[in-house]
């Protein structure tokens, strides 16, 4: 059952830095170092192996008489490409690679902490098997699905519109669980319930409509897959207290980071792209003083 508003277990897990951080290398080798117990939240989004290379380009639209594009008015405009990044998004034994990883996420979390495994519909049910085996099935708290709207529509099928989150906790008697922390939202039919609850509105289920990150958002940074901070935050909000660390070690842009630093949660970022732990690091010094980047060579 939750432990409502109670405190990691004391002497089990020291914190892992100082101070939040930033690394650059490969993370089965890093968190190997950490020690165990350390973090109250862990949140990973690995690759979703879907056999293909993930690509986000960033293009700038000016405004040119020849231009290829016409907009309001009859305006012409022409669209130029920035530049690209990309990261690989295939393994040969997605569950191999996994499991060693998620070994170490059991190791690593507090005894009252929580796992949010972030994955899409093809590797979902294979992933809750081995989550199983590691966590146990009785650590299983939640099948979170978060839904959006976006992306191709085909007329083949019912078109694929949600990602996947596995929630595991490390101690089913004992995790922290605050659902007064977590940012509520409306009623779907305000009218049938009492005005002051429509107000208040109503803790989210294990549904979460929430749209993705908007092309012109503000939080955009251009990295592949990037994730929205509203659907983090929940987690954050749930899971965590002021001062509890939190992990990613798949941390892509660094959004579970952006979440933590917001919220007053440190927090230890993993990426073996020199690429992402870059976007990271300008993404969170726009929040933060910047938080250290160990590379490699220097262990984290």
């Amino acid at each position: 059952m939750p432990v409502e508003g109670s405190a990691s277990v004391p002497g089990v897990g020291e914190p892992p830095f100082p101070s939040s951080r930033i690394l650059l290398g490969e993370n089965l080798d890093l968190l190997a170092g950490m020690p165990g117990g350390a973090f109250q939240l862990i949140y990973i989004d690995p690759p979703f192996n879907t056999g293909r290379e993930q690509v986000r380009r960033s293009v700038e639209t000016v405004a040119d008489r020849e231009g290829d594009r016409t907009g309001f008015g009859g305006r012409r405009y022409r669209t130029g490409l920035l530049g690209q990044s990309s990261y690989p998004d295939s393994y040969d034994d997605f569950l191999g690679f996994l499991a060693p990883r998620l070994e170490q996420a059991h190791r690593l979390l507090d005894p009252t902490g929580t796992l949010y495994f972030h994955i899409d519909y093809r590797e979902a049910h294979y992933c809750k098997l081995l989550l199983d085996e590691i966590f146990g099935r009785e650590s299983f708290l939640n099948e979170i699905i978060w839904a959006y709207d976006y992306g191709a529509r085909t007329k083949r099928r019912w078109p694929a519109k949600h990602d996947t989150i596995l929630v595991y906790v490390r101690d089913p008697d004992g995790y922290y669980f605050d659902s007064d922390g977590v940012d509520r939202e409306p009623y779907m039919a305000p009218g049938l319930v009492t005005a002051e609850k429509a107000e208040r509105g109503k803790l989210p289920t294990d549904v979460w409509w929430h749209t993705i990150v908007p092309t012109n958002g503000a939080e955009k940074t251009g990295y592949p897959n990037q994730k929205p901070e509203g659907v983090v935050r929940r987690m954050v909000q749930a899971s965590t207290r002021p001062g509890d660390w939190c992990l990613d070690f798949f941390c892509g842009s660094g959004t579970l980071g952006a979440v933590a630093a917001r919220l007053g949660r440190p927090y230890v970022l993993i990426d073996s792209n020199p690429e992402a732990v870059e976007t990271a690091r300008a993404r969170l010094a726009a929040i933060e003083r910047p938080a250290a980047v160990d590379g490699p060579e220097r262990g984290g």
